[in-house]
């Protein structure tokens, strides 16, 4: 903290980037050179970008949020000239480029001013339930009645299949599962949906993609019966199964203010929507939550969080999901720049872990975990991170280490060389996401700066 104000690293800003070519061209815009009359209040800071045209983009970033404003015509969120702007900023401690000032132009001041009386409106409003309860409770039957009726068909789909052999997927082609996932969505069951299309892209995908579709096709049959079922399921399975299928339900719960770390952040899109994932570890509760915001197509989502940064917020948890799922309630300061990783585990008490959440959810795709004191090692089928200190054996035995192996995806991304170069072949502490294909690291830190956390996502 100095009269400047807390600044982000330079990381903690690319991280917040949509994509990797926002990140390019934000990265070229963060010197002084095209930007004029710069200032940074505390909790904002703002910047006249030349572009173009005759007039310059007038750019905005509320880092209590963070939120952004600019005139461009970008879609993105950030756009390429809050990422240079930011960058600017988070380069400049002593403020030259980026001085301190009094107040904000008045530009900027409007559009600071809309965003605080509309969270201060969103704070003071009365909960109100659904105008109509009855009605509300008649669209609701409504529509857990498509939803049977999608899952029978789901189930009648899945027999059809099993009965003529997997081997018939294949030669069957794509269409049919689309046809399939079209249906569930007729049926208002976003969930069943997804699984299906989840199902139509894994015959041919892989070697040994038979028995990979038979696991999926048995978990969505589980699901189908929970569903079946949900009446007689005890009050959480239920709430799991009913999330699972795409029935949302509010956070509910009295909500929990810590300083939560931001571990990682990333995207996932289809042709229909961007979601955004975003894990935060409370430093005083100990609890990993996870922030959900969504976007159009072909549209980044507004909440970004820059990794590695602390926030004294206040979550609310959802009842699904593990406990895991919470929404951001309120959030009490902008984000402090650094703070230390959580405790980690070793590999086997995370796969432990990762067991006794699928009894709560088998459906699972992957759990949070922090693995502490793995290196990253190279095996005969892929990378793997391994115990650096081998587990208990018996006498005479050779001492052996635990190792998970990483997912095929994470094997194809950038961020792992820049583990495997961290590491260096010393240890680490690791965050990311384990699962029935493995794990995916998403941050990680090393014992010579333990206070940074290194995106690898």
């Amino acid at each position: 903290m100095t009269e400047q104000g807390v600044r982000w690293t330079a990381d903690q800003v690319l991280a917040l980037a949509p994509d990797d070519a926002s990140r390019r061209a934000g990265s070229k815009l963060g010197t002084p050179g095209p930007w004029s009359g710069a200032g940074f209040d505390g909790r904002a800071v703002w910047g006249l970008c030349r572009g173009s045209g005759s007039t310059p983009y007038r750019t905005v970033v509320d880092t209590t949020g963070p939120a952004y404003s600019c005139s461009c015509p970008s879609r993105k969120f950030p756009c390429k000239h809050g990422l240079g702007l930011l960058l600017l900023w988070a380069g400049d401690p002593d403020g030259a480029a980026v001085p301190a000032a009094g107040e904000a132009p008045d530009w900027a001041e409007t559009w600071l001013a809309g965003r605080r009386a509309r969270a201060e409106a969103a704070r003071t409003a009365p909960d109100a339930g659904p105008a109509d309860p009855e009605a509300a409770r008649r669209r609701a039957e409504r529509r857990a009645a498509r939803i049977t009726a999608g899952a029978q068909e789901l189930e009648q789909r899945l027999a059809d299949l099993l009965s003529g052999g997997l081997a018939s997927a294949e030669q069957a082609g794509y269409g049919l599962w689309e046809e399939t996932a079209a249906r569930m969505v007729d049926a208002q069951a976003p969930g069943l949906a997804g699984r299906v299309r989840e199902l139509g892209a894994i015959p041919g995908s892989v070697p040994g993609w038979p028995v990979r579709l038979l696991e999926e096709c048995a978990l969505t049959h589980l699901l189908d019966r929970a569903w079946l079922s949900a009446d007689r399921l005890p009050g959480p399975l239920a709430a799991t199964v009913r999330s699972r299928v795409g029935l949302s339900a509010p956070p509910e719960g009295p909500p929990l203010r810590d300083r939560w770390l931001v571990l990682a952040q990333y995207d996932t899109a289809n042709s229909r929507l961007t979601t955004r994932r975003i894990w935060l570890h409370g430093r005083g509760s100990g609890r990993t939550a996870l922030l959900l915001s969504f976007g159009a197509a072909g549209r980044a989502p507004q909440l970004a969080l820059p990794v590695g940064a602390v926030l004294d917020a206040e979550l609310r948890p959802h009842t699904s999901g593990g406990g895991l799922r919470a929404e951001l309630v309120e959030q009490f300061a902008p984000p402090a720049p650094a703070g230390p990783p959580p405790e980690g585990t070793p590999v086997g008490a995370a796969l432990d872990t990762y067991g006794r959440a699928l009894r709560e959810d088998p459906w699972l795709d992957a759990w949070p975990v922090t693995l502490t004191d793995v290196v990253p090692a190279r095996a005969e089928y892929g990378w793997q991170l391994a115990d650096s200190e081998p587990y208990g054996t018996a006498p005479g035995a050779t001492p052996e280490r635990e190792a998970i192996p990483l997912t095929r995806s994470a094997q194809q991304q950038p961020g792992l060389w820049r583990l495997v170069a961290l590491s260096g072949g010393t240890p680490l502490r690791v965050f990311g996401e384990i699962g029935h294909q493995g794990f995916t690291p998403l941050a990680a830190w090393s014992p010579d700066a333990p206070g940074e956390t290194v995106p690898l996502v």
